[in-house]
């Protein structure tokens, strides 16, 4: 399984240089691929640099992330202002661009000011259309890579416009492209109250799983903790699953070192995700499917105190 980082946790380590970054992230063992953000990736630096850099180190692009700042504070795709959504659009379009030009296959999309914060602030049916139609424009667009739509319950507006597993799967179902699905965040779907390993199955369930974020959080906000570091049964089930459907996608460590050693806070990650999948392997697949197929509690908590001897 590929295994992706965060970049914005090492920029603040090489003073926002993002080729640097890519260098660090390169010698890291275990990471084999990176996303990056557009814009803000781009600003000081060409594509052409940024694929020469990524031929060097070995690194494989898995995709770009769009990242609407500034003037998108009342909304991204679904923003009501007109210019303000072709600007939107402009972006977005350009990110597929530059993914294409630099190999990766992913669009990922969080439209984090697409929400509201007060009742009758939001025409719902109007802005779910906008958005709807907007991202038909953009699969449309380019067929050569997916979009996939990340969803977050709230963080940056009081309620998300797509806020779980149910209303993305939903617009997924409404959008009708084949290169369009989900990205499952694990700190964001314990901020809905979902459990991840079912969030994670009603996606590949429906062939819409195309993006994968593990982290760890208590579930009140997007804390972004190493995995496994508070739910960890929870974090070994989805991994199980994972293993399970083997999606054809890349696992990418989203976490935020504040206080960490970034590079000893990414090297823990992977060495959990490891001891975790081998762990696994060890119990084998066929014992953790009885037991799962057994539907009992006493049998599930005795598989997790095997787990721990």
């Amino acid at each position: 399984m590929k295994l992706a980082t965060r970049l914005n946790s090492i920029l603040p380590e090489v003073k926002g240089d993002i080729l640097e970054a890519l260098e660090l992230v390169s010698k890291i063992d275990g990471i084999t691929s990176v996303d990056l953000n557009y814009p803000e990736h781009f600003k000081d630096v060409s594509i052409e640099e940024i694929k020469s850099k990524l031929s060097s180190t070995g690194l494989e692009l898995n995709g770009i992330a769009l990242r609407f700042r500034n003037g998108f504070i009342n909304g991204d795709l679904g923003n009501t202002d007109p210019s303000i959504l072709e600007s939107a659009m402009k972006l977005s379009k350009d990110a597929a661009d530059v993914c294409s030009t630099l190999g990766g296959k992913i669009i990922t999309i969080w439209l984090g000011h697409d929400g509201f914060d007060y009742s009758f602030q939001l025409n719902y049916e109007k802005v779910w259309t906008q958005v709807k139609e907007k991202i038909q424009e953009l699969a449309d667009y380019n067929k050569e890579v997916d979009f996939s739509i990340e969803y977050k319950p709230y963080e940056e507006r009081a309620y998300a416009l797509i806020d779980s597993i149910g209303s993305t799967l939903l617009i997924v179902n409404d959008i009708n492209r084949e290169n369009v699905g989900v990205t499952v965040d694990y700190c964001h779907m314990l901020m809905k109250k979902e459990n991840p390993a079912f969030s994670l199955s009603l996606a590949n369930m429906r062939n819409k799983l195309l993006g994968v974020h593990i982290n760890d959080g208590y579930g009140f906000q997007d804390n972004g903790l190493m995995i496994g570091a508070s739910s960890f049964f929870q974090t070994v089930e989805f991994i199980y699953y994972l293993k399970k459907y083997k999606p054809n996608t890349t696992v990418y460590f989203d976490t935020f070192p504040l206080r960490e050693n970034t590079t000893n806070e990414i090297e823990q990650n992977v060495e959990m995700f490891n001891l975790i999948s081998n762990k696994i392997d060890i119990l084998g697949m066929d014992k953790i499917d009885n037991t799962i197929n057994a539907n009992d509690g006493i049998s599930a908590h005795k598989l997790m105190i095997e787990f721990l001897k």
